[in-house]
């Protein structure tokens, strides 16, 4: 049987937010906000979470979650992803679903998993919100892309795109970190050379568009609370006890 599994890589060690899955908000911790929205997800086989921390492994498994160890070698959560994959040959579609995005919309995923399974030409789905005048475009954390008429991604950077030499005609869209992968296709980005592209923006899916690979967006409406300092931790625990 060929499944659709949702994976959760999930460290302990960032950079920006130390032990950020442990995180509690409302007496939970972030990792289980984000299992807890994956497990509703009814396109979905299996919901994974995978980590190099012991800590949050225990966590997990307190919380009923799947999880699996990997190494603590790994340089991005797509190899984390690829380790545990390859301990399932049934995986023919892989959701790499970030740790840090807590209240991500279970119909974003959906979408994310329709666009790899519905056209055999796609090898990396993901999706793409407008972003709304009063946010700063020229925030290196807010990943921008432009695609073809298609909805195929042409580029993606932390700088503002496309540049306004003529000012109010652009439209600019934010990238939310979620990707759909057919099996081959995950096993065939990891394996490629980081080019110089990626290297400069930090973004491993600027290695799939330098290669020649499709990556198929669509656009959602999804305001995105990715966790990646503790100003964003702050915002979403001040969110979720306000409901």
């Amino acid at each position: 049987m060929e499944k659709t599994a949702i994976i959760i890589p999930a460290r302990y060690n960032s950079k920006r937010l130390q032990g950020k899955p442990l995180l509690k908000v409302c007496n939970k911790p972030i990792i289980q906000w984000v299992w807890e929205r994956a497990f509703k997800v009814k396109s979905a086989d299996e919901v994974i979470i995978a980590t190099d921390n012991q800590e949050i492994f225990d966590c997990a498994k307190g919380f009923g979650a799947k999880v699996e160890m990997t190494s603590e070698h790994h340089k991005c959560g797509s190899d984390r992803i690829v380790e545990v994959a390859e301990r399932h040959p049934d995986f023919k579609y892989i959701i790499n679903l970030q740790g840090d995005e807590p209240m991500i919309n279970t119909d974003c995923v959906e979408t994310v998993i329709k666009l790899i399974k519905e056209d055999s030409t796609v090898d990396i789905s993901t999706l793409l919100t407008l972003i709304p005048e009063d946010e700063d475009l020229d925030d290196p954390n807010m990943v921008k892309c432009v695609t073809d008429i298609n909805g195929y991604a042409l580029y993606f950077s932390r700088s503002k795109i496309p540049y306004e030499r003529n000012i109010g005609i652009a439209k600019f869209y934010k990238h939310i970190g979620i990707y759909g992968y057919r099996r081959e296709s995950l096993f065939k980005m990891t394996k490629m050379a980081q080019p110089d592209i990626e290297k400069a923006e930090s973004l491993e899916q600027l290695r799939a568009l330098y290669n020649g690979m499709r990556i198929k967006t669509a656009v959602v409406e999804y305001k995105a609370i990715g966790i990646d300092t503790i100003e964003d931790f702050n915002a979403f625990k001040k969110l979720a006890e306000s409901k």
